[in-house]
């Protein structure tokens, strides 16, 4: 009898303390306050980093998103591509291939998002040039990106759909893939159009190393 009543009022502790345990929305709650509380903003480094859009709370979740959200997310991200100013699409290779090998990106140190040099650091994820010994593999390899794709001259209106959706992934990766792990470049204005332009030459321009 002492027993069963031991027993009892076990049961009874213990769903009282899982009663008193916070919901997993004030959990998320709290950690966000703690989160806005452990930062400041400095130089171009502002706070309101923390917040994040439709693509970057789905993708972060513990759980993967439904095939709803991931198409409300690329749909989003389609509708923020914004096609060069001049029609042009294609730039220097030579630069481009600089900006590949660059890793600078935005930091608190910069006192002006106008006065910034960032670098694409592409080679952090992917192989492009077979010189190049060390690389990520985080992404695919985009060793001859554009001969592969059989573009020899990017003018040729046969071209344009990919230098379209090479230019969009540049500018916006979660447009082809909600839970795409590349920057957005173009949407996060961590490059400018020339330097996507650049970038844009050394996967496509059939005279870039990329294409031999």
């Amino acid at each position: 009898m002492k027993t069963s009543i031991l027993f009892a009022s076990a049961g009874a502790v213990l769903l009282a303390a899982c009663a008193s345990l916070p919901s997993p929305a004030e959990l998320d709650s709290q950690a966000q306050a703690m989160m806005k509380a452990s930062f400041r903003d400095q130089g171009i480094a502002k706070v309101d980093r923390l917040n994040q859009d439709l693509g970057q709370s789905a993708c972060s979740s513990d759980k993967p998103p439904t095939d709803a959200v991931s198409k409300q997310v690329e749909k989003e991200a389609i509708a923020t591509i914004q096609p060069p100013s001049d029609g042009r699409y294609l730039g220097d290779w030579k630069r481009g291939e600089a900006l590949a090998q660059n890793g600078r990106g935005m930091t608190w140190t910069d006192t002006s998002i106008e006065t910034k040099v960032n670098g694409g650091n592409c080679y952090n994820c992917h192989q492009i040039d077979k010189k190049e010994i060390s690389f990520g593999t985080i992404g695919p390899s985009l060793w001859n990106y554009g001969k592969l794709r059989g573009v020899l001259n990017p003018d040729d209106p046969a071209a344009k759909p990919i230098v379209e959706y090479t230019w969009g992934k540049l500018w916006n990766s979660k447009a082809y893939s909600a839970c795409s792990n590349m920057p957005r470049f173009g949407h996060a204005k961590l490059l400018d159009e020339g330097q996507l332009k650049d970038l844009m030459a050394l996967l496509l321009d059939p005279k870039s190393p990329v294409n031999q």
